[in-house]
């Protein structure tokens, strides 16, 4: 009973350490949804994006990780315009002191990967290397949970029906952030 204590009062203290959230050795993992649309007048459609994301923290504030990105658009009649894209990402986080509420960062993301659009209404494309930046707002809802707001560009440059694709996107997303090893033996330690 004790082991079960004691193993309850380490998570509850990791869950909400405070700060520790952006620090080295930790892991963050989710993902944001944009361009969510769905049209009920004839012809009906459906636009979405999803964007699931992992990165871990290899300094306070900075983390590097790997994205995927999967985009759908249909219209009744007209078929489906099919977004893909997988690589790697990089973010940078504001450091202290610069917070504008009293839970929140501002931070940077960039990423780089293989990426492509598909048209199949107008049989149209772009294939191939794709890359994103733009600034970002996390609101920390508890100190491992965030709610963000991202305001990206993204480009595409490669081979298809068109050479060059670029978009600017607001994205919302709800991010975890898990602490390392290290972060977990302390608050083990502080606990005994």
């Amino acid at each position: 009973m004790k082991k079960i204590t004691l193993a309850a009062i380490a998570i509850l203290g990791l869950v909400f350490s405070a700060n520790a959230q952006i620090q080295r050795g930790n892991v963050l993992i989710g993902s944001d949804l944009a361009n969510l649309q769905l049209g009920l007048s004839k012809p009906t459609s459906f636009t979405g994006t999803i964007m699931p994301k992992a990165a871990w923290f290899i300094q306070d504030n900075v983390a590097l990780g790997g994205y995927g990105s999967f985009s759908v658009a249909t219209l009744k009649g007209n078929g489906s315009n099919i977004t893909y894209g997988i690589g790697a990402l990089g973010r940078i986080y504001s450091g202290a002191g610069t917070e504008i509420v009293r839970h929140g960062r501002f931070f940077g993301e960039a990423n780089v990967g293989i990426e492509g659009q598909n048209y199949s209404a107008t049989g149209g494309s772009t294939n191939g290397l794709g890359f994103g930046v733009g600034p970002g707002f996390a609101y920390f809802i508890t100190p491992s949970i965030g709610l963000e707001t991202l305001l990206k560009y993204n480009g595409i440059v490669g081979f298809g029906s068109s050479p060059y694709a670029n978009n600017v996107n607001l994205q919302f997303g709800f991010q975890v952030y898990l602490p390392g090893r290290a972060t977990a033996a302390k608050v083990i330690r502080d606990v005994k």
